[in-house]
């Protein structure tokens, strides 16, 4: 002890800033520790303290890196979904028409149009405001759906097929950037775009899809994009040129040649087209982990522009919501900040699998979409290793030597570290009609880890 008090030697503190004040005035070297107790509370312990959760999380993330993704049909939603007239599915948690914001009213009203269900945005509004028009997430149905996430009974979807589970997962057909339904707009040409989509891309995609001997497997082609710089969300560029790659010899086979020359300028200059088939391969990653007892593992992050709303193994499908934050990144043309609506969407799904912004180190090109630097890239990735269970080697990150992508989100670990999972996102503008305004990062609400585990808490045995 002696010869320790005769020697030099330097201090960290953590907590209040006396200690560390009071050393420094002695002339010792101290370093603050940003620290603060985790939150949760006792909710945190007892989940913690369960001795089924470290065996489920286990469990959930080995059925999530066993799940598949197979691209097995394309149908109307009225179809594939059971849709009626007068259901409209949406993107988050359940939202009615009085709390909905701009861009899901924006949608909605697209919606009522595209159906022929009103002449006007006008008498659509008023047959919205008297609920004429029953809703319900795209998750109660397995389903997801982009920004807005409206879907339509008439509306064409992508069907993904879990061959180790029998799952299957719907998605929308991809519109474009800028002023489409998914952000809002519902000016006649996307309405006449959408027509398109129903009455000659759609079937179109359907003869391809259905013309071919073997599945398009969506998650190997993923896996491959990953490592062709994109990282699923915000950038899925070569995604969408291997999907045309493998389909359209198909649909040159049996379509229009005029038809299906516009279909493929379509898609092959929609970058993000392949958004709308990582989505539900991603949906069927995380279903595969639902319901297991005791496990902490995120099944579900989405927006619908006023809510972002999570689920998670261990509590099925109820939700926990906080409010939806609004995104910071690159603005559109003349629009700012002050034209952003807060986040929205179900596509978090990605980061809710691993990619995304997850995965951003395996995409330097996305900051100049969403803004940042490659360094913040490689920064968020390595840090989201942090608050995940394992590491997923399918979606293999080439410049961390090919280390597979964070996977698994735990909330006990979101809560003990303070680190929010990271999204990468779209824009839309806060006032209806307008469309995309940008691209940018955001986080989920704290609230809504803390009330899943309280939800988790109530569960304990």
């Amino acid at each position: 002890m002696n010869t320790l008090l005769n020697q030099s030697f330097s201090a960290a503190t953590a907590g209040v800033s006396l200690l560390n004040d009071a050393l420094r005035l002695q002339g010792i070297p101290a370093q603050a520790v940003a620290w603060t107790p985790p939150l949760g509370g006792k909710d945190l312990h007892d989940v913690m303290a369960d001795s089924r959760r470290s065996a489920a999380n286990e469990l959930a993330l080995a059925k999530m890196l066993s799940s598949g993704a197979l691209l097995v049909d394309v149908k109307p939603a009225s179809e594939a979904l059971n849709l009626g007239r007068g259901e409209f599915l949406h993107a988050g948690p359940p939202i009615e028409w009085a709390r909905a914001s701009g861009p899901m009213r924006g949608a909605l009203i697209a919606a009522m149009l595209f159906e022929k269900m009103a002449g006007s945005a006008h008498e659509a509004e008023q047959i919205l405001e008297k609920n004429g028009v029953a809703l319900e997430p795209c998750h109660h149905r397995g389903a997801v759906g982009p920004m807005a996430g409206v879907v339509t009974p008439s509306m064409w979807m992508f069907e993904l097929l879990d061959p180790s589970t029998g799952n299957k997962s719907w998605c929308s057909l991809n519109e474009g950037l800028g002023k489409v339904l998914r952000y809002g707009a519902y000016s006649p040409e996307v309405i006449e775009r959408l027509d398109w989509m129903r009455d000659v891309l759609g079937p179109l995609l359907q003869l391809g899809v259905r013309a071919r001997e073997e599945h398009i497997d969506v998650r190997a082609i993923i896996s491959q994009m990953i490592q062709m710089g994109d990282e699923g969300h915000n950038r899925n560029r070569a995604g969408t040129l291997m999907f045309l790659r493998d389909l359209l010899p198909f649909m040159i086979e049996g379509g229009s040649s005029t038809d299906v020359a516009r279909a493929a300028r379509f898609v092959g200059g929609n970058d993000h087209f392949f958004l709308n088939l990582v989505m539900p391969a991603c949906k069927l990653q995380t279903r595969a982990a639902e319901n297991i007892p005791g496990s902490s593992i995120v099944t579900v992050m989405a927006r619908n522009g006023t809510d972002f709303g999570i689920q998670t193994s261990g509590t099925g499908d109820e939700w926990f919501i906080g409010p939806a934050q609004t995104p910071h990144g690159l603005y559109l043309g003349n629009y700012t900040a002050e034209d952003a609506n807060p986040d929205i969407g179900d596509s978090a799904i990605t980061e809710t699998a691993g990619i995304g912004g997850f995965s951003m180190a395996a995409a330097p090109a996305i900051v100049r979409f969403i803004g940042g630097s490659v360094p913040d890239a490689l920064a968020t990735t390595r840090r989201m290793y942090e608050i995940c269970e394992g590491e997923n080697p399918t979606f293999g990150i080439p410049v961390l030597e090919f280390r597979g992508a964070p996977t698994g989100i735990d909330v006990t670990r979101v809560l003990r570290t303070g680190i929010l999972p990271q999204i990468n996102t779209g824009m839309a503008g806060k006032i209806a009609g307008t469309g995309q305004v940008g691209a940018g990062l955001v986080t989920p609400p704290m609230e809504a880890f803390t009330a899943a585990i309280a939800g988790l808490a109530r569960r304990v045995i």
